[in-house]
């Protein structure tokens, strides 16, 4: 019992830091950095961070070969699109708004299992999805007609960051998860460093000489995106399910909306807060089901 207490506390302090890396991203742009400029150093620091403990840990490479190598880099090509579209709908949304857009992984992510695993979903899961949907409308406070005015462009990435992170997921829970975590985590953040010096190399004179605000703001993204999340899952997820470490990790998006209200002053309505309540109550329903989806997948 005692080891499943402190596998809760490390899921949730992981989860909780995931929270606020919209604060950093969102501050980078008050302070006028662009978007390629924020992307650039934040994955640089996550290249030097992830590495850095890797080899300090003397990790294992055991298992890894040229295909599989290259396989995770891609996989982690997936995190650098996130990042990309992530903070680009935070440019023209309020970091709410673009925090609820992004959640929309979940289900997204189990169409993903439908269509490339032909996993059906079971029928609680259909439900999830539609109760989702809904906490979504009150969420966006479409009701309050809050969103009319704000760019297109904004959801547009909103809704690409949450394609692109359902497949990072999937990606990741298929390839190489035989490899050390670590050094997993190493290469793919390699190949989403990559990606993003590919995507802004337009940029990458913008960011020398380094700006202390600017490297500020990569640090923070940095840590609380890519180095203590997964460090705090580590250490906890082989101490809980794998369904009570989903409901567990979707404190997230209570957390980011509270940390935008209250570091950033934006306001956060009751209908808000009602869809998010909505969307919380179908995640923990899909994963405390007897007829669980991916409890279905493990007997297939």
């Amino acid at each position: 019992m005692m080891n499943f207490n402190k596998g809760v506390i490390y899921i949730l302090i992981g989860a909780s830091f995931f929270g606020f890396t919209p604060i950093f991203a969102k501050i980078g742009f008050s302070h006028g950095y662009s978007l390629g400029q924020i992307n650039i150093v934040q994955m640089v620091v996550s290249f030097f961070l992830l590495w850095s403990f890797t080899l300090l840990k003397r990790s294992s490479f055991k298992g890894l070969h040229k295909k599989n190598v290259l396989q995770i880099m891609m996989t982690g090509c997936f995190i650098g699109l996130t990042s990309i579209f992530y903070y680009g709908s935070m440019q023209y949304l309020p970091a709410s708004l673009a925090i609820i857009l992004m959640f929309q992984f979940v289900w997204i992510g189990i169409i993903l299992e439908w269509i490339f695993s032909k996993i059906k979903p079971a029928p609680v899961t259909v439900l999830s999805i539609l109760l989702i949907l809904i906490g979504v409308f009150f969420a966006s406070n479409f009701v309050n007609g809050d969103i009319q005015g704000l760019p297109i462009k904004g959801f547009i990435f909103g809704i690409l960051s949450a394609f692109t992170y359902a497949g990072f997921i999937f990606c990741s829970g298929k390839v190489a998860v035989n490899v050390d975590p670590w050094t997993r985590s190493s290469l793919m953040v390699t190949g989403s460093t990559i990606l993003v010096l590919v995507v802004f190399i337009g940029d990458m004179p913008t960011v020398l000489p380094l700006e202390k605000d600017l490297f500020a703001t990569a640090v923070g993204v940095s840590l609380f995106g890519a180095v203590l999340p997964p460090l705090f899952f580590a250490a906890g997820a082989p101490l809980v399910s794998g369904g009570v470490a989903n409901i567990l990790t979707s404190i997230e998006l209570p957390i980011a909306i509270l940390s935008a209200s209250l570091i950033l002053s934006e306001v956060v309505s009751p209908y808000q807060w009602f869809g998010i309540a909505i969307i919380l109550a179908a995640i923990a329903l899909n994963e405390l089901s007897p007829n669980l989806f991916r409890i279905r997948k493990h007997l297939n």
